[in-house]
């Protein structure tokens, strides 16, 4: 078992999927975070359509979440031939268009992203090909495995030990941001803790 102490430097792993803005707000946070801490943060990939894949959802989500399989691809193609800092970068670049922007033409904000993250834009074929599907499957069995099937996303691993979520609206700032994440470390360090819940009541910002 990994011993945390106040003196260990947190491990933080982000899973993302670059549709989903749950995950772009807590993908913030954990910036945030890391701009005022020593963390050690790393952004990786899972998958909306791999979650989804089985279950019983509306058909406009269905709709939505097939249209942004090629996108998926091309951030698993930069995943797996540029590492975690392209990945990293990728995804800023494609988060803010479709989220910030409300841009929902996925290729072409493939495209801008690979041109502003400055990787090769060749990358933007692996959209139409399963030459990735199985390192995207990986990597997304590897973000969701340890929290179970029946979660969703964003998924978070804090010092080896992964949760579903945090769910935020907002994106935490300052102060707020450390004592969100020092509340979301101590319960990682507790070995009996699984879960904490209540509805939601708003959408997200992302500002």
């Amino acid at each position: 078992m990994r011993i945390v102490t106040e003196s260990t430097v947190p491990v933080v792993d982000v899973y993302v999927d670059p549709l989903c803005p749950f995950a772009w707000i807590t993908s913030r946070w954990a910036l945030e975070v890391a701009a005022q801490r020593e963390v050690e943060l790393t952004f990786k990939l899972m998958s909306l359509y791999l979650l989804n894949k089985d279950r019983d959802i509306p058909a406009d989500y269905r709709a939505k979440i097939e249209a942004s399989r090629g996108i998926g691809r091309v951030a698993a193609a930069v995943q797996a031939d540029h590492g975690p800092e392209a990945f990293s970068a990728f995804y800023t670049a494609a988060g803010t268009r479709i989220h910030n922007e409300g841009d929902t033409d996925y290729l072409a904000v493939a495209t801008a992203a690979l041109a502003e993250a400055g990787l090769p834009a060749a990358l933007v074929e692996a959209a139409g090909t399963d030459a990735y599907d199985e390192s995207l499957a990986l990597s997304h069995e590897a973000g969701m495995a340890p929290v179970g099937e029946d979660v969703g996303t964003p998924t978070l691993h804090v010092d080896g030990v992964a949760f579903f979520g945090p769910v935020l609206t907002r994106i935490p700032r300052g102060e707020d941001a450390l004592r969100i994440f020092d509340g979301a470390r101590a319960l990682a360090a507790y070995p009996h803790f699984f879960e904490l819940k209540r509805s939601r009541t708003e959408r997200p910002e992302f500002a």
